[in-house]
This record gives structure tokens, C-alpha cells and sequence, in this order.
């Protein structure tokens, strides 16, 4: 089963309790390639490699089909902070 955006979106929405989730699909519709942004509180404390874990293990079934996830992981103030940076620009 190709898997879409608002599939992705909704699964770590929901199961991250996530403030922010963008998804972007790069493989033309084929479910096969994806890249995403996720703000969630549960990140807090975290280092990086326990925050992935989170994710994939969240997406355990649909990562056996997506051959390429890239993943940025934030913490609410760090999304935050982000977007103050991009403003200033």
C-alpha cells in the first residue's frame, strides 16, 4: 500500500500528541519516499537518536515499504527559536 502525506501527518500527529507535523512526499506519489518535521513536547529530554526511535518505532509497519525517511525532530522551543531565526531573515 503507497502511503500519502495526510496518512504520515495524521499517525504522528496523533500518536506524538505532535504541536507541528509537516510532511512532504518526494517520490512523485509513490508512497515511497518522505521526508518530515515533527514538534512534539514528548522530545523533551531527548537526544537525538532516542527522538528518531520514537518515530520509527511509531512507523515500525510503514517504514518495512518506505524506502527513504528523512526526519527532523524539534522540541517545542526549538521550533520556536527556529522560527524566530527565519523571521529575521
Amino acid at each position: 500500500m503507497p502511503y500519502t502525506e495526510s496518512y504520515i501527518k495524521e499517525k504522528l500527529t496523533s500518536g506524538l500528541e505532535a504541536l507541528h507535523v509537516e510532511v512532504l512526499d518526494e517520490s512523485d506519489g509513490c508512497g515511497g519516499k518522505f521526508s518530515v518535521v515533527v514538534v512534539s513536547k514528548q522530545f523533551e529530554g531527548k537526544p537525538l537518536l532516542a527522538r528518531h526511535r520514537l518515530v520509527n518505532s511509531l512507523l515500525s509497519k510503514e517504514l518495512k515499504e518506505i524506502h527513504a525517511f528523512s526526519q527532523k525532530t524539534l522540541t517545542p522551543d526549538q521550533w520556536e527559536q527556529r522560527r524566530q531565526q527565519q523571521e529575521k531573515q
